[in-house]
C-alpha cells in the first residue's frame, strides 16, 4: 500500500479540522467526504477540493480507510458500516455512547483484524509527550478539566465529553484496574451531568480525583502527579510540564540542576530539584491522524486502540450510574 486511501464521515466542527489535516499527510490521500447534510458537506467539499459523497456507503466504496467524526450518537452505525466494508477506521472520543455497542466493534475489528483508534487526543499533547523519558508511575493524580459553555456535546453527559479525556490517560499510566468508584454530579444548563466529580481507587492503591465541568467561567486543562521522589504537572492547554524531583546528593553533584532545597535526615537527605521538559511543537490531531495512518499501512497496533476507548467508556460508564444512583443528576 503506498498510499492510504482515506474518507472523513462528519463535516462539522471537528471534522474540517479532519480534512485539513488529512490532505497534509504525505502518505494518504483524502477521497471524499460525507455528511448527512449533503449541503453542507458540498460546501465543505467545494472549499477544501475533494468529492462530497450522498452516502456513508457511496464514500466507503472508494476507501480503504474511514476517519468518523459524527456525533457521538450515530459513531455505531457508521463504524459498524465501514467495518462490514473491511475499512479500517479512527473514531473521535468516546468511541460510543454505550458499552454494548463498543464492545460490538471493538470484538468486529478484532475478527477482521482491522485497524481501530479511537481519537483520544489528549495522549498526543505536547504536555504529556514530554514527560517520555520520565519512569511514570503515579499512585496519586488530580485532574481539573473546566470549559466555558459549549452547546456543542452537551448530546451526552460531561464525563463523556470532557472527563473521558484524563481516564483515558489515567488508565494508560496506572496499569492496574479500577477497585471503586465514588461520584457526584449535577445537570445544570442541559439535560444531562455538566459537573462531575469521580474518585477512582485501584487495586495497585493509586488514586485519582477527577473533575470536569462544561459551565465554568475560565478554561482549565491541568494534571497533578505524585509519585515516590516526585511531583509532576501538566497544563494541557499551554503543552507545559514541571517536574519536581527528589535526587540523592551523588545524583546532584553528577548534574547541573535547579535545587529547591533539602529535605530528609542523615544520610536520608536528599535535594529537591525542578525540571521543566522541552516543549515539543506539535499538532496533536495531526499526529494522531498520522499514527493512525502509519498505524494502518504498516499493520502495526494503534497507541490509542478501540479496546483502550472501550475501557475508558467502561470507567465512565462507572461514572455515570453512580451519580444517577445518588440521584444528583
Amino acid at each position: 500500500m503506498n498510499k492510504l486511501k482515506i474518507g472523513v464521515a462528519g463535516t462539522g466542527h471537528l471534522g474540517k479540522f479532519h480534512i485539513k489535516l488529512l490532505k497534509e499527510i504525505e502518505n494518504c490521500e483524502l477521497v471524499g467526504i460525507f455528511d448527512k447534510d449533503f449541503d453542507k458537506s458540498q460546501n465543505v467539499a467545494e472549499k477544501e477540493g475533494v468529492k462530497a459523497y450522498r452516502s456513508a456507503e457511496e464514500l466507503f466504496d472508494d476507501v480503504d480507510a474511514v476517519s468518523v467524526v459524527t456525533t457521538t450518537s450515530a459513531h455505531y452505525e457508521i463504524v459498524k458500516k465501514a467495518f462490514e466494508k473491511n475499512l479500517h477506521v479512527f473514531v473521535e472520543k468516546p468511541i460510543t455512547s454505550n458499552i454494548s455497542e463498543a464492545e460490538e466493534l471493538v470484538k468486529i475489528a478484532r475478527q477482521k483484524e482491522l485497524t481501530f483508534q479511537v481519537g483520544h487526543i489528549e495522549r498526543f499533547n505536547p504536555a504529556l509527550l514530554s514527560l517520555e523519558k520520565y519512569n511514570l508511575n503515579p499512585m496519586f493524580i488530580q485532574t481539573d478539566r473546566l470549559a466555558q459553555f459549549n452547546p456543542r456535546g452537551t448530546d451526552v453527559a460531561v464525563v463523556l465529553d470532557l472527563m473521558i479525556h484524563d481516564i483515558d490517560i489515567i488508565l494508560s499510566l496506572v496499569q492496574s484496574e479500577v477497585k471503586n468508584v465514588f461520584a457526584s454530579g449535577v445537570a445544570v444548563v442541559s439535560d444531562t451531568i455538566d459537573i462531575a466529580n469521580a474518585r477512582l481507587e485501584f487495586e495497585n492503591g493509586a488514586v485519582a480525583n477527577v473533575t470536569a465541568s462544561r459551565i465554568s467561567q475560565k478554561k482549565m486543562r491541568k494534571m497533578r502527579m505524585f509519585q515516590r521522589d516526585n511531583y509532576i504537572s501538566l497544563d494541557f492547554i499551554t503543552g507545559v510540564s514541571e517536574v519536581y524531583r527528589l535526587i540523592s546528593p551523588e545524583e546532584m553533584q553528577k548534574g547541573h540542576f535547579i535545587s529547591f532545597g533539602e529535605m530528609g535526615i542523615g544520610n536520608k537527605k536528599k535535594f529537591v530539584v525542578y525540571e521543566q521538559p522541552e516543549l515539543k511543537e506539535i499538532n496533536a490531531l495531526k499526529y494522531e491522524l498520522e499514527l493512525f495512518v502509519n498505524a494502518v499501512i504498516n499493520k502495526e497496533k494503534p497507541v490509542v486502540s478501540g479496546y483502550d476507548g472501550l475501557k475508558a467508556l467502561r470507567v465512565a460508564g462507572m461514572i455515570i450510574s453512580k451519580i444517577e444512583e445518588s440521584g444528583l443528576k
